[in-house]
């Protein structure tokens, strides 16, 4: 008959370092998120979750990170992560926790002109931290269209454009949709990105990049203006980055913000 199993991770460690972060990193899960439209809707999402660690523990239980992870399998979602990193707390020992939930979100989006219909997928990233008080970022990862005012200017004929990314980073005190966002990053750029496209539909594109040429700096700079009357937005990151059709390189334009109230 044997006996208890040695607690390794339990034992000391005389190093007298402790660890801010440790835990297991892209676990595969199903998680169903809030859908404006939909009520909600099921999607895939990698997950990180950690804990800190004391210096006079040699490490930390893996395996209870998953039992935490399927205990709230049911609800996971901007308003239930609080529990969650209350339970990673209480059953790691720890005196902060942490979860990152990233996941594609996808939204039925009608082409300007025929209404087509077909789906069209965001980046989304959750980010929550929990110590003594909730700290919570919503990252958005949004394809635009974008034309080049100086190409326009000097150009007699036509002028470039491209795709371009936008990487919105919000930190927030209570709900905001995740359409609410896109629309924001969408509306600062030259013009949308959709799935599906007819001719009609690519006119009117077309002539709306035209109409509405766009650098990096002033994707970045409307946002800034934008997220001014957002009082639930505390602090945020935009960034947005050109794959440039006539460069080998890209265009980037960051700010970061922190606003009254803000940590």
């Amino acid at each position: 008959m044997t006996g208890a199993m040695a607690d390794v991770q339990k034992q000391p460690d005389h190093r007298n370092l402790a660890i801010d972060k440790v835990g297991v990193k892209d676990i595969r899960y199903p998680v169903t998120v809030m859908d404006r439209a939909q009520g909600s809707q099921q999607t895939v999402a990698a997950v990180n979750m950690y804990v800190d660690l004391p210096h006079h523990y040699k490490g930390t239980h893996m395996s209870r990170f998953i039992e935490v992870l399927n205990r709230h399998s049911q609800d996971i979602n901007l308003k239930n992560l609080h529990s969650l990193l209350e339970d990673m707390k209480s059953s790691l020992e720890a005196g902060r926790a942490h979860i990152e939930i990233s996941f594609p979100y996808f939204i039925d989006k009608r082409a300007p002109v025929s209404q087509a219909r077909a789906l069209m997928e965001y980046m989304v990233t959750y980010r929550a931290s929990l110590e003594n008080h909730l700290d919570l970022v919503v990252e958005i990862k949004v394809p635009v269209t974008t034309l080049c005012p100086c190409s326009k200017e000097i150009s007699s004929a036509g002028a470039h454009n491209q795709r371009g990314i936008v990487r919105l980073a919000v930190r927030i005190t209570r709900f905001i949709w995740i359409e609410d966002m896109i629309s924001l990053v969408e509306e600062s750029a030259s013009c949308q990105i959709y799935s599906l496209l007819k001719r009609a539909d690519e006119k009117f594109v077309t002539e709306t990049a035209y109409a509405n040429p766009r650098f990096v700096e002033d994707i970045v700079r409307e946002i800034c203006l934008k997220l001014e009357h957002y009082p639930a937005v505390t602090w945020f990151s935009v960034e947005a980055e050109n794959m440039e059709s006539i460069h080998n390189h890209s265009a980037y334009a960051f700010i970061e913000r922190h606003k009254n109230g803000g940590y």
